[in-house]
């Protein structure tokens, strides 16, 4: 096609299709426990946090999404067994989020794909490689 010389050249339109593929990829790696990327991700964060309990709104602003989406995320979690939000004992308003014991163990699973999706991308690209992609590509998110 005639676009292809453009596609070539385009970050935005590499930076997409990577994404897109590597959403497969943590999907096909998540879903042996059933869960998308973004419940993977929230499992994990209020696995690291604990013993402390996490705020949806905190993992809305830690992961630049909606607090819809992450609202939704977190009902599919509950639903799912895996945590349980309780009414912040400072603020009648929000939510505290902590992990039920199935939850911590679903925890450990998401976070040994994690390690094992980054290891694979260490042996396949190298460290050096990855940690300059990683700083190409904040600094273009930080021009928005």
């Amino acid at each position: 096609m005639r676009i292809d010389a453009f596609l070539a050249e385009s970050p935005m339109f590499a930076i997409s299709r990577a994404a897109r593929r590597f959403n497969a990829l943590a999907a096909q790696a998540l879903a042996t426990d059933g869960l998308s990327f973004l419940e993977g991700l929230v499992l994990t964060a209020i696995f690291f946090e604990a013993p402390a309990s996490i705020k949806p709104s905190e993992l809305a602003e830690t992961f630049g999404m909606t607090r819809g989406n992450v609202s939704h995320c977190v009902s599919s979690l509950e639903a799912k067994g895996l945590l349980q939000r309780k009414i912040d004992p400072e603020d009648a308003r929000a939510y505290q989020l902590t992990l039920k014991p199935q939850g911590k163990k679903c925890a450990l699973h998401v976070i040994a794909a994690f390690d094992k999706l980054q290891k694979e991308f260490e042996k396949e690209v190298g460290k050096p490689a990855l940690g300059e992609t990683l700083t190409t590509i904040r600094r273009l998110e930080a021009l928005f």
